[in-house]
């Protein structure tokens, strides 16, 4: 096949298939006429094998498209096998079975010359190994399960379009044919089989539709590949300093751990059960600290992986620390875990800005000393002055409230400090992929036994409405969530209902009160002195009352979707059935009723894992990837992201 000159005149092309993939380049060679007699009965080699000769016609854009149809990635410079690239009338292209690349001059349809490029294989092994790991890996972050005609998907050679629904094209013989839209009415076919090079668009904004001709995604596409291969490099420095770190395997599990797990009021879902199995795993069978994000939907149970795992830690003789984002969820861990771990000799304190100096100081000297086994706070945890006598394990809930300056502090406590994040913005399976080669992701969205879903009603605001709404809860000896938005008019909000319900007793909360203030209106409300709370979206982060099963919104339009969902997730914590009420204002238009209408198509128990990709996975991805890779995400979606991320990692592993 003229491999040893720079000019060949005849190459076989093979598609990128694991049968092709499995075979040596040498047997291609030695094998080539059996191949192409094949080619003329069977409809296998002669949909998979190009042959092409120098001085011979070939159609030029059947050429395009087979190359398409044959597996091959469209790039803007070919550099490895399975990739091509066109410029008028030349192809470049990496066949799968050859040690190099090669350029293919078309005058018209006619194969004028061909030459090898000084693009060469490497090993062929490991090449050919990395290809298979590519198309696994597009085959998962591919995902086209429900999609809708007017859905965006995102085309691997030819960049986002429009999905029209599918098709049969009777040329040459009938088969089926995803039909994606692109600008100016341009269309694109893509075989039923080839769906590993589509993927579902998910962004933070509408898509930009370009002309299939256009050369703006393959620069685009390279762009990102570079960003990604930079991200991955400073991701794998961060984790090779951790690498390093070593600390002594933690003790198996005592009598105490047995008694912490017998007194969980609720049975386990198994994928608690999977969480802590494999936290367990990370601490009693490794060396390396722990570093593990635990993602749930809300009230799935995060708390309590959190709780036993931290009294693991003080049973191997070491001191635990959780950090919450607001003061009222660090009260309200602390109550939960002074109650669970009433009785037994592990000592836990709260330290936040609501106890006097005097206090604080007493908590930061038992601190060192080592009488606090579990410590509870805010980021007032992290401060200077604070010195443990032997922190082991650091819990972060909600990590990516966090800001910048906290997160470096973290980092420096973090080399051989055991580090377990609770995430409750649900982690998109994809970038669950791409990360899970380097960070232990754990994800629990199994619903607890006989929870129900929220029954969530969207209805225009009236005083009828509300006053049905909160008599029925009330009668039931049941609380009730009110969200008022605003701080300015809600003394006003409270006023009108207690006109309304003069026999409810109501309270307030929001931001702007003292804390003290604050505090003490949550512990009346906890004890049931309260039937209905007034509150602003403070109730959002993370609190925990069984006996709250309805919420009220008094203006919905004003929530963003994954808002008004995690505020949802506040109430339908125990076995007895809730109800959320969505209320708006005279009209509902545009944006707001798509809104709303989602989170009703929502009421399924985690379905925080399917609700609004474009909002609540987004978010994800940001907390994750921090919000500087938001730009690139937009520009070819984050399933096609993740997928490039996951291949920088991975060739930069094993580099």
């Amino acid at each position: 096949m003229g491999l040893s000159s720079k000019n060949i005149d005849k190459i076989l092309i093979v598609s990128v298939t694991p049968y092709f993939l499995d075979r040596r380049n040498l047997w291609f060679e030695e094998n080539l006429e059996k191949i192409l007699e094949a080619k003329k009965t069977l409809s296998f080699f002669e949909d998979n094998i190009i042959f092409v000769e120098k001085q011979k016609e070939f159609n030029f854009s059947q050429f395009l498209r087979k190359l398409d149809e044959m597996g091959y990635e469209k790039v803007q410079n070919v550099s490895e096998p399975g990739e091509f690239s066109r410029q008028g009338g030349v192809i470049d292209v990496f066949p799968i079975n050859a040690n190099f690349a090669l350029r293919i001059d078309f005058y018209g349809n006619l194969i004028e010359n061909m030459e090898e490029l000084p693009v060469e294989m490497g090993d062929e092994k490991e090449v050919k190994e990395r290809i298979r790991k590519k198309l696994k890996r597009q085959k998962l972050f591919s995902d086209l399960k429900g999609i809708k005609t007017g859905d965006y998907l995102v085309h691997l050679d030819h960049g986002v379009g429009i999905y029209g629904g599918r098709t049969s094209l009777g040329v040459p013989t009938p088969s089926d044919y995803y039909v994606l839209e692109y600008a100016q009415e341009d269309k694109l076919y893509v075989p039923l089989g080839l769906e590993r090079k589509l993927s579902r668009y998910v962004g933070f904004q509408e898509p930009k539709i370009s002309r299939l001709s256009s050369t703006l995604w393959e620069k685009t596409k390279r762009k990102i590949k570079e960003e990604t291969e930079k991200l991955a490099k400073e991701l794998l420095e961060i984790y090779s300093q951790r690498e390093m770190a070593t600390r002594p395997v933690y003790a198996q599990d005592t009598e105490i751990d047995a008694q912490i797990a017998a007194t969980f009021p609720y049975e386990e879902t198994p994928d608690q059960i999977q969480a802590l199995e494999d936290i367990k795993k990370d601490l009693e069978k490794s060396e390396k600290p722990l570093d593990r994000i635990v993602c749930g939907d809300v009230g799935f149970g995060k708390t309590e992986v959190a709780l036993r795992t931290m009294a693991k830690a003080v049973n191997s003789g070491y001191q635990a620390a959780l950090i919450c984002p607001t003061t009222i969820l660090a009260s309200q861990h602390f109550q939960t875990f002074k109650k669970r771990l009433e009785g037994l000799p592990i000592g836990v304190e709260l330290l936040s800005r609501l106890q006097t100096k005097r206090e604080q100081k007493k908590i930061i000297e038992n601190v060192k000393e080592g009488k606090i086994d579990i410590l509870i706070g805010t980021h007032r945890v992290l401060s200077n002055d604070l010195e443990f006598k032997n922190l082991g394990l650091l819990v972060i809930d909600d990590e990516q409230r966090f800001g910048v300056r906290q997160k470096e502090k973290l980092k420096k406590m973090r080399a051989a400090l055991d580090v377990l994040s609770l995430s409750a913005t649900p982690i998109p399976r994809t970038l669950y992929l791409a990360m899970s080669s380097l960070k232990n992701i754990s994800v629990i969205q199994t619903p607890p036994a006989q929870r129900l879903p929220i029954k969530t009603f969207i209805r225009q605001r009236s005083k009828e409405i509300i006053k049905q709404t909160i008599k029925e809860e009330v009668s039931r000896h049941g609380q009730v969530y009110y969200l008022h938005n605003r701080v300015e008019t809600i003394e006003t909000a409270k006023k009108l209902l207690e006109n309304l319900l003069p026999k409810v007793k109501f309270g307030i909360i929001h931001g702007r009160m003292a804390e003290r203030k604050l505090i003490k209106t949550m512990a009346d409300f906890q004890n049931k002195k309260i039937d209905v709370l007034i509150a602003t979206t403070i109730i959002e982060n993370g609190l925990d009352l069984p006996n709250v099963n309805t919420l009220i919104v008094a203006d919905a339009t004003k929530l963003g979707l994954s808002q008004a969902y995690q505020i949802r997730g506040r109430i339908g914590r125990s076995y007895i059935q809730s109800f959320a009420y969505f209320l708006y204002p005279k009209k509902l238009l545009g944006l707001a009723e798509q809104r709303l209408n989602a989170l009703r198509e929502a009421e399924a128990l985690g379905s925080g894992y399917r609700i609004a990709m474009k909002d609540l996975e987004i978010r994800g991805a940001g907390n994750i990837l921090g919000k500087e890779q938001s730009g690139n995400i937009n520009q070819v979606g984050l399933n096609l992201y993740c997928q490039m991320l996951s291949e920088a990692i991975d060739k930069i592993k094993n580099a």
